[in-house]
């Protein structure tokens, strides 16, 4: 068995957990604190890809990234059928799973004793990092994770985006599709047992932070 496609699925998975912490926490905390027209539409958008089929998310990802994309035409970088192709994929897919549980998370923190900290004369980043992320940091951490799993077993977007490339793109998901394409069902039977481990894992830290001993 080639290991490739686990250490590219854990490069990727990395990257797009980055990227699900760096947009989805600031999206949570704006969506749980602020209430403006047009948030339900906003909302309804970030959550698109849990019920868009994954062709349609990778098409507007080919849109977004390919040829005549600001990305490519203002600043001429060129990511698709790479492995950055699979992280964005991958960081589209988890976001919304992180942006739920955090805000879900960060609305359930007392306002009260956010305001008591801004007496007291802590700033708004003061706060968020005093009051609101300790006090929220069990939801934080799942939608985290949640997100994170899934950025792990994400394919049809990051088929569509970066491809099935041996040794360049092929992450866990593609290599285990290709395997059962050529019917190399040892090498399947390892590494779907290696996802399912993975995954349940995944689930089972969750679990823990929502029930802790």
């Amino acid at each position: 068995m080639s290991w490739h496609p686990v250490v590219l699925s854990i490069q990727v998975t990395v990257v797009a957990s980055l990227l699900i912490v760096v947009v989805g926490l600031p999206l949570a905390l704006f969506l749980a604190r602020v209430r403006f027209p047009g948030q339900t539409i906003l909302e309804s958008v970030i959550n698109l890809p849990l019920v868009l089929p994954p062709s349609v998310i990778g098409y507007y990802l080919l849109l977004a990234l390919g040829r005549g994309s600001l990305l490519v035409e203002w600043f001429g970088i060129q990511v698709l059928f790479t492995w950055r192709a699979a992280a964005i994929a991958s960081a589209v897919v988890g976001l919304p799973l992180m942006v739920i549980a955090a805000k879900a998370a960060i609305a359930g923190v007392d306002p009260a004793l956010e305001r008591v900290a801004r007496t007291l004369g802590s700033s708004e980043l003061g706060v968020f990092w005093r009051v609101t992320l300790p006090l929220a940091r069990r939801g934080i951490l799942a939608g985290f994770t949640l997100g994170s799993a899934r950025a792990l077993g994400e394919f049809g977007a990051t088929l569509m985006v970066a491809g099935s490339i041996p040794g360049r793109t092929q992450t866990l998901p593609l290599a285990i599709y290709d395997a059962v394409q050529a019917r190399e069902y040892a090498l399947a039977n390892l590494m779907v047992l290696l996802m399912t481990v993975l995954s349940f894992l995944a689930l089972w830290g969750v679990r823990r932070l929502e029930h802790p001993l």
